[in-house]
């Protein structure tokens, strides 16, 4: 797989996060958006905060190999059986990433409005170490990064079409986040694939 450009490791330590940029062009793009809205089941997300339950406006949907389940903020989750068109985005990714996936988790913004606080992807079901390959599709947004001991913070654009690849110690010394704007009116949806703990794993070395 060739890009327009050799990507980088966008932080100076403690990490990997390689922005390759836009690997779906904006026709492609567009038409993975729309088949996403129209098909996915999307149910608006509960996590229990301060054992009190919260129910977002943003909308999820979580897809796995079967057996994979997926604990976040106290919620159990089961993945739903996997989609020819989400099989495809995933295959694709994993040939870009040389890694992968046996689930995914897929969020729905409805505008710039909708967005999520600072947090890390370090669940103990997700294999450590690991790549989480987080792909955008719709408005572009701004994505934070936050280094957990020195505050020191990375602002990028996350462009429709796009993929970032998170692996290595991230998840232990940075958080990210996106940050909500009132100035973006139109959707986004962002898929990550992980690979989480099964018995068909290797340990990673």
């Amino acid at each position: 797989m060739s890009f327009l450009f050799e990507p980088e490791n966008l932080l100076p330590y403690d990490g990997i996060a390689i922005y390759h940029g836009i690997v779906f062009n904006e026709q492609e793009a567009n038409g993975i958006c729309k088949d996403l809205f129209d098909t996915i089941p999307w149910k608006q997300d509960e996590v229990l905060m301060f054992g009190k339950k919260i129910i977002t406006k943003r909308k999820v949907a979580w897809y796995a190999d079967a057996g994979i389940t997926y604990t976040y903020a106290g919620v159990k989750k089961s993945g739903l059986e996997w989609t020819s068109a989400l099989v495809c985005i995933k295959q694709k990714v994993e040939a870009m990433a040389g890694a992968k996936y046996n689930a995914c988790l897929l969020n729905l913004y409805h505008e710039g409005e909708e967005g999520m606080g600072w947090h890390q992807d370090n669940e103990k079901e997700i294999v450590a170490g690991s790549s989480i390959a987080s792909l955008s599709f719709g408005a572009v947004r701004k994505f934070a990064f936050k280094h957990a001991k020195t505050n020191e913070r990375l602002d990028i654009e996350l462009a429709n079409g796009s993929f970032l690849d998170m692996k290595g110690v991230i998840q232990q010394y940075w958080y990210h986040s996106l940050p909500k704007t009132k100035r973006i009116k139109q959707m986004r949806i962002n898929l990550t694939f992980r690979l989480m703990q099964s018995d068909d794993n290797v340990p990673i070395r």
